[in-house]
């Protein structure tokens, strides 16, 4: 069955988040009426807020809501829509789901049936793209596996995104590497087919985008390098590759296999050709992703083309313009994950409560090749929730400029100042990357974090004296803020007396240490050891000014319940204040393993009376699309474990308990 080739008027986009916000903003450019479909989740998000018409899917789960095609299609047609957008993720490369659109008479903005097919296996893809003479990593049987082969690579055949991906290193581990990786594959993808190929250290992601009409026309849009990577997944990605700028002739080389790739399989619409390369512009085929991929802005800002008008145009059956745009300057994307990079990737869920990137240009399409450029495609906003059931990015920042150092720079300096109050990010992570000496000599591969120094990377971005002065302004403000709410006297500053007594204090935790700020306001002025030559020149409950030697510097501050956040030129700093009293039912025992996150216990790594020593896996959670490994915090006896294989957990939960015995005899001996 082929699509329809008629005009679109209504589409509805099968996701959710900034992908449905990306596809409604060049819908409504183009004159077409938008549905979105949500989760009870997502009932407020902005992507349901911003479209004509929003259908509910009851449940909050993938497998409840999002991955149901019949009740996706279901609302389409209760909706009035006549085509369906399946974004990416979810059932973006499900053809059963393809197939069901186009036999319910609607529109389907992708590729063939046949085509999604014919890519849904890696195992056959490979096969297939080797026949077409496009390069191909060989894929090695588990059996046939030797210590010479290693480290190998084991992916799921049927998905993406690092799910199912193993790196082995020991054959004795290839056994239960296989296992594990085929239980994720089977959860994430339900297909729990696996396969080994050789592993490259230090490979190069380069992909190139390809976009096809139902005439046979082809075209390879341009290159993207994505090897900066966290757990098999793209963290920054840029057009045009570095790699691919420095050797002479890959690009000729590259386009060439993408089309092949892409003729050879009947392709229509946008894709993706993925490759792995090595530092000499050799390159393998990896998979071909048939769909729109996050990284797409970068292409569309190089280009001037926008991808989704012409996913939709295919789709319609129109004609690609006959000539190729050029391409233009340099582009660069950071993906911003709600997450703790130095506490291994964990997620975070809660409120973000302000969410504001300066210099903002354009969001979601729109925007060119011009003097430099600011892109913002974000799924939130202010007062957004993030919760446990989705990946857990908040937003993809892109910059646009004439040069790479240009198009890093100016990015770079975006997120520095941007507000990002409520949840841990991986925002100091990423401007670190963007000024690493090696990121902007174009050094990058997919060992990049482990090269550098993760630890380093993730290290806070604002220096250990701006966080002490942030935490004497946070202070300050706090003080402003309970005199303002006083009863009487609401117009003296907190703690004055005519004759100076004790300090106030208030503590407060930061990224880098607890400070105890100690200050006094006397007629002289503001007295305090934190800080060496800081005067008080204004504070009101949301802002301070102070002079510090002679330089005179403003402090934002916010408070959302025992959450502090100082923003200055300085940069960003976020405090939890801590109480007076502590509430005594709220103490844990020592040694307590807590749920860092919601998530559901899909494996034990120990029982109780096994002896376990600091770092060594407890049990494992599942949270946010990802595997979380819950560790012993220091060598002793597993006393408790209080959770099974299967069960939900709460943050904060408590897991396990790890006992010192040497603690508990000499307890006995004193008593």
């Amino acid at each position: 069955m082929t699509n329809k080739r008629a005009a679109i008027t209504s589409i509805l986009v099968a996701n959710r988040g900034e992908i449905a916000r990306r596809v409604f903003a060049t819908a409504r450019a183009a004159g077409i009426d938008t549905v979105a479909v949500y989760s009870d989740a997502d009932a407020d998000s902005p992507h349901v807020r911003e479209a004509d018409t929003a259908v509910r899917l009851p449940g909050n789960t993938p497998a409840e809501t999002y991955l149901r095609g019949d009740l996706i299609i279901a609302a389409a047609k209760a909706a009035g829509a006549d085509a369906i957008h399946p974004g990416y993720g979810f059932l973006s490369e499900n053809a059963e789901f393809a197939k069901a659109v186009q036999a319910a008479g609607l529109t389907w903005i992708g590729p063939p049936v046949t085509s999604i097919e014919l890519m849904g296996s890696k195992v056959e893809s490979k096969k297939m793209m080797a026949a077409a003479g496009v390069p191909v990593l060989r894929e090695l049987r588990a059996s046939e596996v030797t210590a010479a082969m290693l480290p190998v690579l084991i992916k799921a055949s049927a998905g993406g995104g690092g799910r199912g991906m193993r790196v082995v290193r020991d054959v004795a581990d290839l056994a239960t590497e296989l296992e594990y990786a085929s239980a994720e594959a089977a959860s994430a993808f339900g297909d729990p087919t696996v396969f080994c190929e050789r592993y490259l250290e230090t490979g190069r992601h380069i992909e190139v985008q390809v976009m096809a009409d139902k005439h046979g026309a082809v075209w390879a849009v341009g290159e993207r390098e994505c090897s900066i990577q966290r757990r098999h997944q793209k963290v920054v990605e840029e057009a045009p590759s570095p790699l691919v700028e420095r050797i002479p002739g890959m690009r000729e080389q590259l386009y060439k296999a993408a089309v092949d790739a892409t003729a050879a399989i009947g392709y229509e619409g946008a894709g993706t050709v993925e490759f792995l390369a090595d530092d000499e512009g050799g390159f393998y085929f990896l998979e071909m992703n048939t769909r729109l991929q996050v990284e797409h802005p970068v292409t569309e800002l190089t280009t001037g083309l926008d991808l989704v008008e012409l996913q939709l145009q295919v789709a319609a059956g129109e004609r690609l313009p006959a000539e190729q745009p050029a391409l233009t300057g340099h582009s660069i994307e950071v993906r911003l994950y709600a997450e703790d990079p130095a506490q291994d990737w964990q997620p975070q869920s809660g409120t973000v409560h302000t969410f504001a990137v300066p210099g903002v240009d354009v969001e979601f399409a729109g925007a060119g090749p011009r003097d430099r450029g600011l892109r913002l495609d974000s799924g939130i906003v202010d007062g957004s929730v993030v919760g446990v059931h989705y990946d857990p990015m908040l937003a993809k920042v892109i910059s646009w400029a004439p040069t790479r150092a240009a198009a890093a720079r100016q990015l770079a300096t975006a997120l520095a100042k941007s507000k990002i109050h409520g949840l841990v990010t991986n925002r100091d992570l990423l401007v670190h990357v963007l000024r690493h000496p090696a990121f902007l000599a174009g050094d990058t591969d997919t060992a990049f974090f482990a090269t550098h120094g993760l630890d380093t990377l993730s290290a806070p971005l604002a220096s250990a004296e701006t966080e002490r002065l942030s935490a004497l302004a946070a202070a300050l403000a706090l003080a402003a803020a309970n005199r303002a709410s006083a009863r009487v006297q609401s117009r003296l500053p907190s703690g004055f007396r005519n004759i100076a007594s004790q300090p106030q204090r208030k503590t407060l935790v930061g990224q880098r240490e607890t400070y105890d700020v100690d200050y006094r306001l006397t007629r002289d002025g503001l007295e305090t050891d934190l800080v060496a030559g800081v005067a008080l020149i204004a504070a009101s409950p949301d802002k301070v000014v102070l002079d510090v030697g002679g330089v005179r510097q403003s402090f934002a501050v916010a408070r959302h319940g025992d959450a502090v956040f100082v923003d200055s030129a300085r940069g960003g700093c976020a405090f939890t204040v801590v109480p007076k009293f502590v509430d005594p039912s709220a103490v844990v025992a020592a040694g307590s393993l807590l749920a860092p996150m919601p998530g559901t216990v899909i494996r034990l790594g120990a029982a109780v009376g096994d002896t376990v020593v600091a770092g060594q896996p407890v049990l494992w959670l599942e949270a946010m699309k990802m595997e979380h490994k819950i560790t012993a915090p220091a060598d002793g006896v597993l006393t408790e474990l209080d959770v099974a294989v299967g069960q939900q957990v709460d943050v904060g939960a408590v897991l396990a308990v790890v006992s010192d015995p040497t603690a508990e005899t000499e307890a006995g001996e004193h008593a």
